[in-house]
C-alpha cells in the first residue's frame, strides 16, 4: 500500500503546517489522475470523479472460468493488453468467505444474485443499506426498498451493500456525528450533474465524519458505503495500488475512447 502511505504522508505534514480547515477539505496533490486527497476535519480522504462523459462504470467478480479475482493487482493482471485504459478501481460490495457478493449483484447485464432484503446483524443490515446500479452513462445510488419498488428493468450493472450513507439528502439516522467506530471505508455517491463521486479514506474515519463527507461537501443526495477494512483503491495515474484482505466485487471506472 505505498500508494496510500505517501499520500497520509503528505496529508500529515500538511496537518502539522496548520494548513487542514476543520470543515472545508484541501486537497493535497493534483496529478493526471481523476483521484485526489483531501483533508477533511483531520482525516485523510481520497476522492475519485466518474463522469459519463469520460467514463465507463462496470462491476466485475470472477475471471473466465468464474474464479473470483479476490484482489485488484489480480484483476488488473488479468486484463487485456488492449483493453481501455483504467481511470480506477475499488473494491466494491460486501461478500462472502468465498468472495460472492451477499446482495445484488449484477456483471453485464447477468445477475449473480438476487436483491437481499433480509434482516440480520452487521453493517450490510444497518437498514436502511442500498443499491449503486447504472446503465449506459446514467448511474444512480438509492436505498434498496426503492430500487425493489422503482427499478423494474434490470441495468447493466449494480452492487448492494449497506448500509445507506445518505439518503434523500438525510444521513442515516443510526450514525453518531463522529462515533468511536472508525476504519478504513470506502463509498460511493451520484451527484445531480451525473457523476458518481468515489471516496475512500486513507486513515480510519467514522460513519458520521464519512456520510457528512458525501453531504456537505459532495452535495451527493443518495450516497452508499461500499465496505469498511478492507477498503482498497488502483489509481493507475497515481501508481497507487492497495493490497491488504482478499476481496469480492470490484467496481472498474474505465477512460472512453469517445463520448457517448
Amino acid at each position: 500500500m505505498g500508494g496510500r502511505v505517501g499520500l497520509l504522508a503528505a496529508v500529515l505534514l500538511l496537518a502539522g503546517c496548520g494548513g487542514v480547515s476543520e470543515g472545508q477539505p484541501e486537497a493535497i496533490a493534483e496529478t493526471g489522475s481523476v483521484c485526489e486527497t483531501i483533508a477533511f476535519e483531520g482525516t485523510a480522504l481520497t476522492h475519485c470523479v466518474a463522469d459519463p462523459k469520460r467514463h465507463t462504470v462496470f462491476t466485475v467478480l470472477a475471471d473466465g472460468e468464474g474464479k473470483p479475482y479476490r484482489s485488484l493487482a489480480a484483476y488488473a493482471a488479468a486484463r487485456p493488453a488492449d483493453a481501455p485504459v483504467v481511470a480506477f478501481a475499488m473494491n466494491g460490495g460486501m461478500y462472502d468467505e468465498a468472495g460472492q457478493p451477499i446482495g445484488y449483484f449484477v456483471e453485464q447485464g447477468d445477475r449473480l444474485h438476487k436483491l437481499n432484503r433480509a434482516e440480520g446483524p452487521g453493517n450490510f443490515h444497518l437498514k436502511p443499506n442500498g443499491v449503486f446500479f447504472g446503465t449506459g452513462s446514467k448511474w444512480q445510488v438509492l436505498d434498496s426498498e426503492s430500487f425493489y419498488a422503482k427499478i423494474s428493468k434490470r441495468p447493466e450493472f449494480a452492487t448492494q451493500s449497506g448500509p445507506m450513507l445518505v439518503i434523500d439528502g438525510t444521513l442515516h439516522s443510526g450514525f453518531d456525528a463522529d462515533g468511536e467506530s472508525r476504519k478504513l471505508r470506502n463509498g460511493v455517491g451520484v451527484g445531480a450533474d451525473g457523476r458518481a463521486h468515489f471516496v475512500i479514506s486513507d486513515q480510519p474515519v467514522s460513519f458520521g465524519k464519512f456520510a457528512r463527507f458525501f453531504r456537505g461537501e459532495l452535495k451527493t443526495p443518495n450516497a452508499l458505503f461500499l465496505d469498511g477494512s478492507v477498503s482498497q483503491l488502483w489509481d493507475p495515474a497515481r501508481d497507487r495500488m492497495d493490497v491488504g484482505a482478499v476481496l469480492g466485487p470490484l467496481i472498474i471506472v474505465e477512460n472512453r475512447a469517445t463520448a457517448p
